[in-house]
């Protein structure tokens, strides 16, 4: 699987990414219930019911019925409000769900880079163990031709295991990168039957401090998440005031009280807000906009830190692997074919034989591990930035 198939898997199938889907899907059916009128109220009274006076035969003859409605009207946009806050709700579910998602792929990345890289760590030891064992074929040519001792024999047999060693390691990493790799999409598609493809090479992709920080602070999910808290915490302080407004009950009734034989009435209830005009709720609210504020701040400062920080790092790999890759790999290259093409014919020692293949060894595996840095740190931009810069 390449990196664009993981991820579109990833996003499909992602358990912690569905439930932040459905956390959306009930905000938004908070905004149904936020937006409801308050029900009316019907009663229905019968009474004057009298059975012994004045008249035991007609207990019903002075039956006073009665039937009424109420209905409490919310003034000051109290029900807009309330419709606007759980729709501003709904939009901060909504950026920490794609703040989720970041730090997921952030996470998702990084295990699909150690799977890349341990796959390479393993084709080098493979690679290595193969340019071993032609050696040894040599050798065992040039022993039964007494051109080496059977002691120089043993030795170069027994330095064998460390090459063995490195390739059984290797293949113990690649198998648990890719099982921790399944854990994040999910899968229970068999080891052997999973593997990942992609370049394991870095590039020198030029990056401009001031673009990184635009992009951060208008793309970043949890920036925006920030500023929706804000705006939803000024919404908020205006319900407070609203709700320490009075709301009007009107009622309506009709009624028969013999010798009238119906009549209509009405009236309407005012409490009167003398102790609680929701004094509280509107200082919380209003104390509650300015921490907000702060905790934007908060999030401001921290991008800036988090974009100049895995800047300064990817650099860092970079200027770390450019001698590598311009200088170091070939001279290592070069020196392991030269020493053991004079040991062959007799101008080297078996020393020196020894350390030019442990050298070119330590120079592969240093430049694969400065290269999965690299990428740790790319992968650090993009979490930074809040979207895939370097692919």
């Amino acid at each position: 699987m390449t990196w664009q198939q993981v991820r579109a898997q990833f996003e499909a199938d992602n358990p912690a990414l569905r439930a932040a889907d459905l956390g959306i899907d009930e905000s938004r059916a908070q905004e149904i219930t936020a937006f409801l009128r308050p029900n009316p109220t019907a009663t229905a009274t019968l009474d004057q019911f009298n059975p012994i006076w004045p008249n035991p035969y007609r207990p019903l003859g002075s039956l006073f019925p009665l039937v009424s409605t109420s209905y409490l009207h919310e003034r000051e946009d109290k029900r807009e409000l309330r419709l606007e806050s759980a729709k501003k709700g709904t939009a901060i579910t909504a950026s920490q769900r794609a703040d989720l998602e970041r730090t997921l792929l952030f996470n998702l990345r990084g295990a699909f880079v150690q799977a890349l890289q341990a796959r390479a760590v393993l084709e080098v030891a493979r690679e290595n163990l193969a340019y071993y064992d032609k050696l040894l074929t040599v050798s065992q040519d040039r022993l039964k031709a007494g051109d080496i001792s059977q002691v120089d024999m043993q030795r170069l047999d027994l330095q064998r295991v460390q090459y063995e060693s490195d390739v059984q390691t290797a293949e113990v990493n690649a198998r648990t990168a890719k099982i921790q790799l399944l854990q994040f999409l999910n899968s229970r598609t068999p080891v052997d039957q999973f593997e990942v493809t992609g370049s394991f090479e870095y590039t020198e992709t030029v990056l401009q401090q001031d673009e990184l920080r635009r992009i951060a602070l208008v793309g970043r999910p949890d920036l925006i998440a920030a500023a929706q808290s804000v705006d939803k915490a000024e919404t908020d302080h205006r319900l407070a005031v609203s709700n320490g407004s009075s709301d009007p009950t009107f009622s309506l009734d009709a009624g028969r009280n013999p010798p009238i034989p119906v009549y209509i009435g009405g009236s309407v209830s005012i409490p009167i807000r003398i102790f609680d005009r929701n004094q509280g709720e509107k200082a919380r609210t209003e104390i509650d906009i300015q921490k907000t504020k702060r905790l934007q701040e908060t999030a401001t400062a921290q991008v800036y830190a988090d974009v100049d920080s895995a800047l300064a790092t990817l650099n860092g790999s970079v200027n770390l692997l450019r001698p590598y890759k311009t200088k170091y790999l070939d001279e290592a290259a070069k020196v392991r074919d030269t020493i053991s093409f004079a040991y062959q014919n007799g101008g080297a020692s078996l020393l020196d034989f020894l350390n030019a293949q442990n050298d070119y060894r330590s120079i592969r595996m240093s430049y694969l591990n400065l290269v999965g840095s690299w990428f740790a740190a790319a992968n650090q931009v993009n979490l930074a930035v809040g979207r895939e810069v370097i692919p």
